[in-house]
């Protein structure tokens, strides 16, 4: 391989202004913090989280840097690790089809403990949020070249955290491209797909990339040196050629439920049926879905776990079906034994279509025949995942999902308080923002 050092992504990273950015990018910034800032609210419920702050006090230690959820601070390293287990705990944050993974949570945690750490200003954190998304993207393409496996977020968000937390630590354009090269090639190579069949914390790996992106900073900082990234390559550089044209994070999409995306449209499309045709749960005597293969990988078991639940196919539908929703009160011991769920889930079952499969990644689609006790067959149209990335979702949007999903554990009057910080206070500092936030936790 052959590679050149022009500098193009380092100057892209520590060169950008908010000022610079088009307009719809920054509401497109926004929009992703919003969303990122309650996936932690709602991951500081989880199991993972705990495990994250019981790794953060015995590794890392404590410190003055504060972590979304918890009354504790801790050293850089620790907040970031404590908020890499969060972001992604319950699968809610943000994706690309394309990278088939999650470029926010995937780098959020450290960039925010930065942030923090170095007291920046909101608008600054969005700006690094931007450069972060767009690394991310362009790197997760290129790895998924070079290595002709579709690995998963903690693999790229290694490196969009290295590039986020460089910018913030006011590196050189020579340490960046150490940085770079130090996180891309010492990121863990996360095999997503097994976690579709198994699903447990493992999934998509996200706390070991941000461990790993923040740690290559360190490692920067004492002296570690590399050589050369994925985009510096003949063969992955034209990943590079549109960098401040073309902004890949316009090309994400959000989600509205708390579990693997492949299940939203079959989710959706019960629902509407449901509706449409006024069937309750208890009318209700098979179900088939048509969809893709890979969604018909996920796993079917009755959980244990709140991993189990959301790579899960049958379950989050099963439990769509019997109670409207499936968001954080789903995913509890108590709705896990609900028998009318795991009734639902025996009635289910899950078909791949030819022509649909041909489709994914670029589209996820499915469609629902329900079949009634009284044998009245009824099938959805072809139903696509909420949130996707032509829909252009906005802020209204957005904060109707961060209602809904912190809802059972913030107050309206916090919510409304958190959502007018995240709109409107450009020049508020990060570590008020943060504070702010936590305060009625």
């Amino acid at each position: 391989m052959h590679f050149e050092t022009d500098y193009k992504l380092e100057n892209f990273i520590l060169n950008t202004r908010w000022e610079d950015l088009p307009e719809e990018v920054q509401l497109r910034a926004r929009v992703c913090f919003i969303d990122l800032i309650g996936a932690l609210l709602v991951g500081s419920c989880s199991q993972q989280f705990m495990t994250g702050i019981k790794l953060a006090k015995e590794i890392f230690g404590k410190g003055n840097v504060a972590v979304i959820g918890s009354k504790e601070s801790f050293s850089f390293m620790g907040a970031a690790s404590a908020m890499g287990h969060s972001s992604n705990a319950y699968d809610i944050d943000d994706g690309h089809n394309i990278i088939r993974a999650h470029p926010g949570t995937s780098f959020i945690g450290g960039i925010l403990a930065a942030a923090y750490e170095k007291a920046i200003s909101y608008k600054e954190l969005l700006t690094t949020l931007v450069v972060s998304y767009e690394t991310t993207i362009r790197m997760g393409q290129a790895i998924m070249d070079y290595y002709n496996f579709a690995h998963s977020s903690g693999t790229f968000g290694a490196v969009g955290t290295a590039a986020g937390v460089g910018r913030i630590y006011g590196f050189t354009r020579q340490q960046m491209n150490n940085v770079l090269s130090v996180a891309e090639f010492n990121a863990p190579l996360v095999p997503g797909i097994r976690s579709v069949e198994y699903p447990s914390m493992n999934k998509d790996g996200v706390p070991f990339g941000v461990m790993i992106g923040a740690l290559a900073v360190k490692e920067t900082l004492c002296g570690f040196t590399g050589n050369k990234n994925l985009l510096e390559a003949d063969e992955y550089k034209h990943y590079l050629d549109d960098l401040n044209d073309n902004y890949e994070m316009m090309n994400l999409y959000f989600k509205p439920y708390t579990c693997c995306r492949w299940a939203h449209p079959a989710i959706d499309s019960c629902l509407d049926l449901m509706k449409n045709k006024r069937i309750s749960h208890k009318d209700i005597k098979e179900v088939i879905i048509y969809t893709f293969k890979s969604a018909t990988m996920l796993s079917k078991i009755i959980p244990k776990t709140e991993d189990e639940a959301q790579y899960n196919i049958a379950y989050p539908v099963a439990a769509a079906i019997v109670t409207g929703d499936f968001g954080l009160n789903e995913i509890t011991p108590e709705a896990f034994e609900n028998p009318e769920i795991i009734s639902v889930m025996n009635k289910l079952s899950f078909k791949v279509d030819p022509m649909i499969d041909e489709q994914f990644p670029q589209r996820r689609i499915c469609r629902a025949e329900i079949t009634t006790n009284n044998n009245q067959k009824y099938i959805s149209s072809e139903y696509e995942p909420r949130g996707e990335a032509h829909e252009k979702i906005g802020v209204n949007w957005i904060s109707e999902k961060f209602r809904r999903v912190t809802a059972p554990i913030i107050s309206q009057d916090h919510q409304d308080y958190i959502l007018n910080m995240l709109k409107n206070e450009l020049s508020i500092s990060v570590t008020k923002l943060v504070d702010g936030i936590n305060r009625n936790i």
